[in-house]
């Protein structure tokens, strides 16, 4: 399955898919470089052109410059490659809990494919003021997760919702961790603040 049908056949027929998806014999290391990489490497980039270039006001200031683009850029390749391993592995080692199946390639595919719609809708970041209707493509992926726990991760049906609602939660907290963590180091880095208008 190459790139472009897995990421259209996801979003439009993700029942289906996720079967597919299941049979598929792949590992951890063609997911993340096959799939991962190209998609949030696509986004970071759109990132960079729209932040860069474009710019966008943000509580009164101007967002714009070179600086700002690869602020953005690493932001989102940095916290797509932490998000899925990091979910990947929880999501694993919370699966016994729910009577579901320990296997941690599943779990990655789960989470990586899941995350498509955001990956997607990062793309709208190349023009920064319609940036948010990307963030809300990517609420799609939850969705896509929701119906494909039972089929990867062979969760009974009584357990499908906690497991689905522990793992939301979990994601959520994750991202917000890397989020703060990744904007302290960067705009460190960067020397970036929403207080100052920087175009380099």
């Amino acid at each position: 399955m190459n790139l472009i049908d897995r990421v259209k056949n996801i979003i439009t027929r993700p029942n289906t898919e996720w079967d597919v998806i299941d049979a598929e014999q792949t590992d951890s290391n063609k997911i993340i470089t096959g799939y991962v990489l190209p998609l949030a490497g696509a986004a970071a980039i759109a990132a960079f052109i729209g932040y860069a270039l474009v710019g966008v006001n943000v509580f009164g200031f101007r967002v714009t410059g070179v600086n700002w683009g690869l602020y953005y850029a690493l932001n989102v390749l940095i916290s797509a490659i932490l998000s899925v391993f990091i979910c990947s592995f929880i999501v694993d080692a919370l699966a016994p809990s729910f009577g579901s199946e320990k296997n941690y390639v599943k779990s990655l595919k789960l989470v990586a494919y899941s995350f498509t719609p955001a990956w997607i809708g990062g793309l709208l970041a190349i023009f920064p003021p319609i940036a948010i209707v990307g963030v809300l493509l990517g609420i799609y992926g939850l969705y896509l997760m929701y119906i494909g726990i039972p089929k990867l991760k062979k969760t009974p049906a009584d357990k499908h919702v906690g497991y689905f609602v522990v793992i939301l939660i979990v994601t959520i907290l994750v991202y917000i961790l890397i989020g703060w963590i990744l904007t302290r180091i960067l705009s460190s880095v960067f020397g970036l603040s929403y207080g100052t208008t920087l175009s380099f």
